[in-house]
This record gives C-alpha cells, sequence and structure tokens, in this order.
C-alpha cells in the first residue's frame, strides 16, 4: 500500500498538473515528489500511455516523459521557453501507437533538477551536453527530433554530436537564421551587448503577463480563447526562487546560438537531413521569413505554416500530428 503522499503524487501526476504543481511548490518540493514518483506513472493501463519517469545524468535528476512502445522508431521531444516537457502533452497521445517518445525537461525546467548556477553554469551547451548524457543514459541510438523554441538550439547541438544517430528534424518555430528574429530581440541584443544596464528590462519582460500572453496568443483575435492557465504557470514557475537567475542567464547565453547559425545551416546542407517545418505563423519571437530560410537551405524540407503561436501543439495538436506521422511514415516505414 502506498503512502498518503505517494498517492497524492500519483494522483497529481495522473492528472498532469506537473509543471504547475512544481510551479506552486518551488523547486525544494518539486525535488521531493519527483523522489515520490521515481517509477512509472501511466495516465492508463494501455501500452500508448504516458509515463511519468526520472533518471540520473551525470549527477542531475532529469524528469521525462515517455510513451509508445520500445523497439518503435524513436522521437526526442525537445521544449521551449519557459514551458517543459509538458507542452507535448496533447501531441503523445496522438503518435504514441506508432512511435516511441521521449520528451525531457532541461535542467532548471519543469521537473527536472535545478542545480545551483555556482557549480553547474546555465549555458546552451551544457544544457546539450547532458541533453546528449541523457540519450546515451537511455540507450537512444537513432532518433528523429522535434525541435521548438530552445529545442532548437539544443537539438541542433546533438545533431553535430551525434549526426549518424539522427533519422529526421522536425522544426517547430525554431530559428537558424537571424532573419527569423521579430524585432522583439532587439532588447535582447541590447542585453547582450550591456547586461547591467539592462536586465532589470528583461527582468520584467520575463514576469509580464502581456509578454506571456504574446507568446500563446499572438497577433490573433478572440483572445478570450485562449486559456490563461497556460501563460500564468509559466509565470509562476518562472517566480520561484532563483529561477530568473537560471533563466537570465540563458537569456544572456543565448547570442552563442546566433554565432552556431552557419555551422547548423552547413549541417543542413552537407547532410541533408529528411526535415519537416511546421510552423505557427501568429508568433511573435520567430518570424515565418526564418521557416522559410530553412528551406532555402534545405530545398527539400517540407514546410507547413500553422495558423497557430509560438507553441502550436497546444494549438493544432491534431494537424502537428498528422503531418508528423505522414512525414515520418514515408522515411522510416511502421
Amino acid at each position: 500500500m502506498t503512502s498518503p503522499a505517494r498517492r497524492a503524487a500519483f494522483a497529481a501526476l495522473a492528472f498532469m498538473s506537473i509543471a504547475t504543481s512544481a510551479a506552486a511548490i518551488g523547486n525544494s518540493g518539486r525535488e521531493t515528489m519527483q523522489e515520490n514518483a521515481s517509477h512509472d506513472v501511466a495516465t492508463s493501463t494501455d501500452s500508448i500511455a504516458t509515463r511519468y519517469k526520472n533518471i540520473d545524468v551525470d549527477g542531475v535528476r532529469i524528469f521525462y516523459r515517455e510513451a509508445g512502445r520500445q523497439g518503435a522508431p524513436v522521437l526526442l521531444l525537445l521544449h521551449g521557453y519557459p514551458s517543459s516537457s509538458r507542452m507535448f502533452e496533447p501531441l503523445l497521445p496522438l503518435l504514441a501507437k506508432h512511435y516511441h517518445l521521449i520528451a525531457p525537461d532541461y535542467p532548471g525546467f519543469g521537473w527536472s533538477q535545478a542545480p545551483d548556477p555556482a557549480v553547474w553554469p546555465y549555458t546552451f551547451d551544457y544544457l546539450a551536453k547532458t541533453m546528449l548524457a541523457f540519450t546515451d543514459a537511455l540507450g537512444l541510438d537513432r532518433y528523429a527530433i522535434y525541435l521548438q523554441d530552445y529545442g532548437g538550439p539544443i537539438g541542433f547541438r546533438l545533431a553535430l554530436a551525434r549526426p549518424e544517430r539522427v533519422q529526421a528534424l522536425i522544426i517547430q518555430n525554431a530559428v537558424i537564421h537571424e532573419e527569423g528574429l521579430t524585432p522583439i530581440w532587439n532588447l535582447r541584443r541590447s542585453y547582450w551587448a550591456d547586461r547591467s544596464g539592462f536586465e532589470q528590462k528583461i527582468r520584467e519582460g520575463m514576469l509580464s503577463e502581456a509578454s506571456g500572453a504574446a507568446r500563446h496568443v499572438g497577433g490573433r483575435l478572440h483572445p478570450e480563447q485562449y486559456n490563461p492557465d497556460l501563460w500564468m504557470d509559466e509565470i509562476t514557475f518562472l517566480k520561484q526562487p532563483g529561477m530568473a537567475a537560471i533563466q537570465l542567464d540563458l537569456v544572456y547565453d543565448y547570442q552563442s546560438n546566433l554565432l552556431a547559425y552557419p555551422q547548423w545551416q552547413e549541417y543542413l546542407r552537407q547532410r541533408k537531413p529528411p526535415v519537416l517545418v511546421v510552423w505557427g505563423k501568429h508568433d511573435p519571437l520567430f518570424a515565418v521569413a526564418g521557416a522559410q530560410a530553412i528551406q532555402r537551405e534545405l530545398p527539400t524540407a517540407e514546410l507547413h505554416l500553422l495558423d497557430a503561436g509560438h507553441f502550436a501543439t497546444n494549438d493544432v495538436p491534431q494537424q502537428i500530428a498528422d503531418y508528423i506521422d505522414d512525414f515520418l511514415q514515408r522515411r522510416q516505414g511502421r
């Protein structure tokens, strides 16, 4: 018989309230509940149910969601800012029948451990290093990668480090060209040039309800159609003790990605991996020009513009799942 605390943890996980609970209880409470939920917790007895797991990777506890069966083609789903693997919840049951889905939280995100920045630098190189070690720990030697927002720079680092593993790339609102960055990025460029002078403005924007709503709604009409829980959960997460410092470090390090853009473009031109681009065209952060630039580098890339925002998996999950299934089926077979 499980203890009341353990049963409560299982119930919270089963109803997919992970990110919300994590934001409310803070990092220490999040780690305690993770230990209680260290074994599989399925949303049903069905083989395609989502399981919620933890694994130690180089001394950092990484939380991940898993769905589908062992032996099926692997799809590694890499989330964006300031989200977590939770953003893929609408997509997992739609693809689990045919694929083995793995969606981790990065260190400092979602339910994964948030190491002290004094001993664990929050840079994209470090996030990618841990995610590469995560794939090693799970024995993933062949996979397609879903790249969204921060998942772009992390996923391309994985692809360059282990190109033989990558069977396909599914790119959703993740840029590898500066032309894909909207004018919103001008403030970040100022922050990169003068960190102390612009840090407060970046912090204010990070915690702004208007900024959070814009990530999900964009410039679309009828904002009343969008659940404010989506961005308020994110803001609550960002207000946890120590979280702003972690995210400010990553915003500052994002400039390293721009320096790496030419390498990632060359990777597409030289390796020519199968690429599917599904792009929410109402994204205030990443312009449609960024999607078109990817196709310019790799004319064989398939491009679909979606009536969706930055987090398109919340807006049109079935449409994205259909595109992915058709794309991978044609390239990998069942």
